[in-house]
């Protein structure tokens, strides 16, 4: 599953929704590009904790990636991603990879999910390139 171990280079941003993540490098379609990162804690401990951050790998295990180390956390939503969350299951990590060929200069983003989407970013509604129009 995470056949390839050269990842792109990728710079944090202003974006239309804030500060995104950025690629400084093109990438093929199906290409790793970064791995999500951070302290490895329990769905008990992230209700707990709360945030914009949390990353739920399995129903028991979510990954906080408050930390500034982890720049995945700047990936944004879209509804139309260009790129997807992957769970490699036998070490519960998280990596993200391109749906599509992308350009250097690209903004990285995924799907949050119908969940996020309504408990965190709720009235705001998204900001997305394509919602925004």
């Amino acid at each position: 599953m995470l056949d390839d171990d050269y990842r792109p280079k990728v710079k944090v941003k202003r974006s239309s929704a804030g500060l995104g993540l950025f690629l400084e490098e093109a990438v093929q379609e199906n290409q790793m590009i970064i791995e999500y990162t951070g302290d490895r804690i329990t769905a008990d401990e992230a209700n707990e904790r709360g945030g914009r951050y949390l990353f739920e790998v399995t129903d028991s295990l979510t990954i906080d990636g408050r930390d500034r180390k982890n720049i995945a956390r700047y990936i944004n939503h879209a509804c139309g991603p260009n790129a997807e969350a992957e769970h490699d299951e036998d070490t519960d990590r998280i990596f993200i990879r391109s749906k599509e060929k992308m350009e250097a200069g690209t903004e990285i983003s995924i799907d949050y999910g119908e969940t996020y989407m309504e408990q965190i970013i709720g009235p705001e509604g998204c900001r997305c390139a394509a919602c925004k129009k």
